[in-house]
């Protein structure tokens, strides 16, 4: 893993608006550096990096989605597939990575980035701020069955993350379920959503929406 590293750290500034919705900060753009922290626990505690905006503070920030992380590897794939140029930070992605498979990443590992200490916490869900900024139509479904939506990172240790820094895994969890599956359940696969809850690996919020929605299915009637 010792090619793992960060190819650029990016941060929402400007802000995208777009005339009459919120302002978003889903496109970043390169700093020469970050600062990240753990910002408080609920969606309207912002980003875990510095100076970074969050516009839906309903659904984004927190510590559980204090900085994410998208491949670089990924955004040259779409940019193939969609015949478009993607420039490190389009994806919204606050660390741009290279030569490290993210989705393969299991949930709760930890990352030593620069001085940081990173934790791998929970899958991204795609969202129509998403889906607009792309313009690509049916872009919710296409990026699920893709199956690869990055990391969010909560923040064990404060720190600085500079482009060029190596990415360290440090221990290791007791469980098999990696980003991939995480995501899967998150986007309604009973069989992955299984695995996750059996894992116990998720925060409790997270843990029990997959409790619940599997209770929820319908009894079969096949004996």
């Amino acid at each position: 893993m010792t090619s793992a590293r960060i190819l650029s750290t990016n941060v929402a500034s400007p802000p995208l608006a777009r005339k009459g919705r919120r302002s978003t900060g889903i496109v970043k753009l390169p700093h020469e550096s970050i600062e990240v922290f753990a910002p408080g626990p609920d969606y309207g505690d912002g980003s875990g990096v510095v100076g970074d905006l969050v516009g839906n503070r309903k659904h984004h920030g927190g510590a559980q989605k204090a900085v994410y992380a998208y491949a670089r590897e990924e955004l040259d794939h779409w940019g193939r597939e969609l015949g478009k140029e993607f420039p490190d930070g389009w994806f919204g992605e606050n660390l741009t990575t290279t030569g490290i498979d993210l989705e393969r990443v299991l949930i709760n590992q930890r990352l030593r980035i620069g001085s940081a200490l990173l934790e791998v916490s929970i899958p991204r869900s795609p969202c129509r701020t998403f889906a607009d900024h792309l313009g690509v139509r049916g872009w919710v479904k296409r990026f699920t069955t893709h199956g690869r939506c990055g990391v969010y990172l909560r923040v064990v240790e404060p720190g600085t993350v500079r482009p060029g820094d190596p990415i360290e895994l440090i221990g290791r969890p007791d469980h098999e379920v990696d980003m991939k599956i995480a995501f899967a359940a998150a986007m309604g696969d009973d069989d992955a959503c299984e695995l996750v809850v059996r894992a116990g690996c998720l925060p409790p919020m997270y843990h029990q929406r997959h409790v619940e929605r599997l209770a929820a299915r319908p009894v079969s009637s096949d004996h």
